[in-house]
């Protein structure tokens, strides 16, 4: 996704717009080597329209990122890499969106990533830090009881839903 973002983010700063593009990435793929060529690409392009969000939850596919590939310090690599970085935690809606409003101008020289930081599976017990679930299938009664979990979660910070 990154590199074919970044590309669209170049075609629209050559055309003039001041449209934005926005990619999401998960940590595990941030050990490719195409999305730091990617990275490498936008900074040299100052693809200031282009905007990854990165989900830094510490899992990938098979398990924990550390375990197979470091990627620490994460948001320091992108600085390196001479990006803009935010980082906030990636469950917090209000600061994303905080995060989304305070972006550098489109016509800036900079990218910009967003660096959430994530717990993989969130609000259901079961699936939480659990990388089998990163691509499981669920089966009724597992949907039910997250279904229960995440009702009970919402409905203790924002109220009883309608």
């Amino acid at each position: 996704g990154l590199p074919v973002a970044g590309g669209i983010a170049a075609a629209l700063k050559r055309k003039g717009s001041e449209s934005r593009v926005y990619c999401v990435v998960g940590d595990g793929e941030c050990g490719e080597g195409s999305i730091w060529e990617a990275a490498l690409f936008a900074h040299h392009y100052k693809l200031g329209n282009l905007v990854v969000f990165a989900d830094r939850n510490g899992m990938s596919f098979d398990g924990p990122t550390e375990q197979y590939l470091s990627l620490e310090p994460f948001a320091e690599k992108w600085r390196a890499f001479g990006w803009n970085v935010l980082e906030l935690d990636g469950h917090d809606m209000g600061a994303i969106l905080d995060a989304v409003n305070s972006l550098p101008a489109a016509d800036s020289d900079r990218p910009t990533v967003i660096v959430g930081h994530t717990v993989k599976g969130h609000g259901v017990s079961f699936m939480e830090n659990n990388a089998a679930w990163h691509a499981g299938c669920i089966n009724e009664e597992d949907w039910k009881k997250a279904r229960e979990e995440l009702t009970a979660a919402y409905e203790e910070k924002w109220g009883a839903i309608a």
